[in-house]
């Protein structure tokens, strides 16, 4: 949970602290007549009131409508889980009461905030959002695929998508909510057709969350299997928007087909293909990048697509198949003309040594290479010797040890630290280049430190290493506890 600071003017203050006594002493005159659930501030506290009789249904618009979603209220309600609750400071009080669940959480609880009363607007980061837990396309999304038990997928044409829920034609009213409408309960309505509910949504390519709510009940869909749990007790249908169709002609009496990628760390099981009239396919998301993949036959005969011209030696001397998505990055190492072989190797391709053959030049060598938004570390091999990029001013020791060329395609992010002109060297790490003790070294501009990088959407992690010693981010009071009681900065990116 995050608290949003506001200039809030103390007469406004006065103002909420009376209002939310007056609303709880109304409720308790109205109880009789409607359930009580609501959020108030009492006492300088934060105080969220739920009858103990609420529905489900309910109880969804209220999480939804309050974008509680990180509470785990429904584990709460249902199984009287509180782990989720007193990780973020809230505490059941009044446990006797035979009418209401009552939950607190005082403002001094939050240790990062000097003064409550100016922070007292509370925000929940609603990470099931477009842009909050994922957005429709990221770095973090690699691939994704759609797989329904007893219909197609769904209806595509260009951007629109008609969702469909099999039959309930019996229901007097069906909405779709999820991350593309901010699961908002009132804003699209489904049409009901002979076999059931439809309706048109615009998507872009990428992932998306999805729930149908039928005459008031939220319900996933039971026709797709693809769901997933939001880790905060509510489980959501997921839905693939895909760019791209892997096709394979013939092979009529296989008993199966499937294809495995460096997308999917090689797993033959996974992404079985569709049987067609012409052989087998599979419509899949990939991110932007560039790709590896083979196809399996009956789990045993592995092949490179016939297909598909492009392809890189792999280890079994053998080929992959290559798909690329995006624009090439132009890696170039200048000199060396006498070598003999030089080959790119990277975080981007695991590391492996027998992919990616550069092209001699007249002053060099050279490998177009396509890279989605992110950061990325690189080295070369020049007859078997290992450097890193000596054209390129940012080095850093990899997490092995050796000596990496980095590269940050699309920063969208600068992290800054003022002062510490004394310090020799400042660097940074965090959960962006898996807390690599070496950090990523900052440069002195003015009077700060500063290093850009590109960020997915979503909460970061982080600390500053001045002079070897790690610290929190001084200027930034968002931060939370970690196994070492010496906490970690926090940073959200948003779109």
């Amino acid at each position: 949970m995050e608290i949003v600071s506001t200039n809030i003017t103390r007469a406004t203050l006065v103002q909420v602290c009376l209002l939310s006594i007056l609303l709880l002493f109304c409720n308790k005159q109205l109880y009789a007549q409607q359930p009580i659930n609501h959020i108030i501030v009492k006492d300088g506290k934060m105080m969220i009131e739920l009858s103990k009789n609420i529905s489900t249904a309910s109880l969804e618009n209220f999480i939804t409508k309050h974008n509680l979603q990180n509470l785990g209220l429904k584990g709460f309600i249902e199984k009287h889980a509180t782990d989720s609750l007193h990780k973020q400071g809230w505490k059941e009080i009044d446990k006797g009461n035979k009418e209401l669940f009552i939950l607190s959480m005082s403002f001094s609880s939050f240790d990062r905030f000097n003064n409550p009363a100016e922070n007292l607007m509370f925000s929940q980061k609603n990470k099931d959002e477009h842009t909050g837990l994922f957005p429709a396309v990221s770095s973090n999304i690699i691939f994704g695929y759609n797989k329904f038990k007893n219909i197609n997928p769904f209806e595509v044409n260009d951007s629109i998508v008609t969702f469909f829920l099999k039959g309930n034609v019996k229901a007097k009213k069906v909405m779709l909510a999820g991350s593309f409408n901010n699961w908002n309960p009132n804003a699209l309505s489904m049409i009901k057709k002979d076999s059931g509910w439809i309706a048109n949504v615009r998507l872009g390519v990428g992932k998306y969350w999805y729930k149908f709510i039928i005459d008031g009940n939220w319900t996933i869909d039971h026709d797709n299997t693809q769901n997933e749990n939001d880790n905060q007790g509510n489980i959501n249908s997921v839905y693939y928007k895909t760019n791209i169709v892997f096709s394979l002609n013939g092979y009529e009496k296989a008993r199966k087909v499937s294809v495995a990628g460096s997308f999917n760390k090689w797993q033959s099981q996974q992404l079985m293909m569709i049987r067609t009239s012409y052989g087998w396919q599979l419509p899949i998301y990939l991110a932007n990048g560039t790709h590896t993949y083979r196809f399996v036959v009956n789990n045993s005969d592995w092949f490179a697509d016939p297909s598909n011209p492009n392809k890189v030696p792999n280890e079994f001397n053998d080929f992959n198949s290559v798909l690329s998505i995006g624009k090439p990055h132009l890696f170039v190492l200048k000199g060396f003309t006498n070598a003999n072989k030089v080959t790119l190797v990277g975080s981007f391709n695991f590391w492996k040594d027998n992919e990616l053959s550069l092209v001699k030049t007249s002053t060099g060598w050279q490998i177009p290479y396509v890279l989605g938004p992110g950061n990325y570390e690189y080295r070369f091999i020049v007859d078997n010797k290992e450097i890193g990029d000596p054209s390129n001013p940012l080095n850093i020791i990899g997490e092995d040890g050796k000596i990496n060329g980095y590269l940050v395609l699309e920063p969208n992010y600068t992290f800054s630290l003022n002062g510490y002109s004394s310090a020799k060297t400042v660097s940074i790490a965090g959960d962006f280049n898996n807390w690599n003790p070496h950090g990523l070294p900052m440069k002195r501009e003015g009077n700060k430190w500063v290093f850009r990088l590109h960020l997915n959407l979503g909460k970061h992690l982080y600390k500053f290493i001045v002079d070897g010693q790690w610290i929190k981010d001084p200027y930034n009071k968002l931060w939370e506890q970690n196994e070492y009681s010496t906490g970690n900065s926090i940073v959200w990116i948003e779109q």
